[in-house]
């Protein structure tokens, strides 16, 4: 008899990780992001891996294809564009496929923003033993010299909050510290492109802009934040969200697609240190990006 899925509860899809206590006051384990030795292959395997698995099969029945193009093995930088608000689970579903593939103990970290070990409590924690790290080119080198695969989302919240007559196009923001970091450490950019994600978030528009304006004319960011976007979207559990809040994504179907590397012609210091090259490679990876993410739409429709 086959059987049945057992359904995550509301809570556990709201807030999915349990409590993780917090370190003693001597461990050497602070998970704040800033140490790659946090990453601990046994919380992945047995808190983080089940509930993906759930969302992977029966809530996002995720298709991928493309695996065949990543190294087996030695550094490289996996450079994705995200979809779907904070949730993003095209992330998570990307990170379920790479531990089922190659085992929780094959070296592999995630950039961050800082601000997740701000404001995200125990989430936080539990993120930095599944190898988040803070996105910062001191982290990214570090885990590149270990020949570890290092995870990049360039387009921060301007990406995972784009408009939904957006939703097909590649948003990197002009972030450009990737490449420095590729061109230095010699590693091949690995690009990830993904399409159904941003159709669990219906992204109405982005008041930033007019904030930012405001901001200017005196009105304080509130709690001192720059939040960098301001969408108006529709979607769970607000109905009409307003801002970047949390959300729970609806269960469309995604698709996840692994590129071939992007190998350049010029490495080492001096290539990080030419703008004119950094910027030609970055339009590079861009274009790349956009061109597969146009041809998986197309397969998809």
């Amino acid at each position: 008899m086959a059987q049945i899925p057992v359904l995550p509860t509301l809570r556990q899809l709201f807030n999915p990780f349990p409590p993780i206590d917090p370190p003693p006051p001597n461990s050497p384990h602070k998970y704040d992001g800033w140490s790659l030795d946090d990453r601990d292959p046994r919380a992945i395997r047995e808190i983080l891996m089940p509930l993906w698995k759930w969302l992977y099969q029966y809530y996002f029945r995720v298709q991928t294809d493309g695996w065949e193009h990543l190294p087996t093995q030695g550094r490289m930088l996996v450079v994705g564009s995200h979809n779907g608000g904070l949730a993003a689970p095209d992330m998570s579903m990307l990170m379920y496929d790479w531990f089922s593939r190659y085992g929780t103990e094959r070296l592999a970290y995630g950039l961050a923003h800082p601000d997740v070990w701000k404001y995200f409590g125990p989430t936080a924690n539990l993120a930095t033993r599944a190898g988040a790290i803070v996105a910062h080119p001191k982290m990214a080198i570090a885990a590149l010299q270990k020949d570890a695969a290092v995870l990049v989302y360039p387009g921060g919240a301007e990406d995972i909050f784009r408009p939904y007559s957006q939703r097909h196009r590649i948003q990197l923001a002009g972030r450009k510290g990737f490449i420095k970091v590729a061109l230095r450490e010699r590693a091949p950019i690995v690009p990830v492109v993904s399409v159904g994600a941003h159709e669990g978030l219906i992204v109405l528009t982005d008041l930033y802009p007019i904030l930012e304006r405001l901001h200017d004319f005196g009105m304080p960011w509130l709690f001192g934040i720059d939040p960098n976007v301001f969408p108006i979207y529709l979607g769970l559990p607000w109905g009409i969200g307003i801002g970047p809040l949390p959300n729970l994504p609806l269960p469309t179907q995604i698709h996840i697609r692994i590129c071939e590397p992007i190998e350049f012609d010029r490495y080492g210091r001096s290539a990080a240190s030419d703008r004119d090259y950094v910027d030609a490679c970055y339009v590079r990876v861009e274009a790349h990006m956009q061109a597969e993410l146009d041809r998986l739409v197309l397969e998809k429709r």
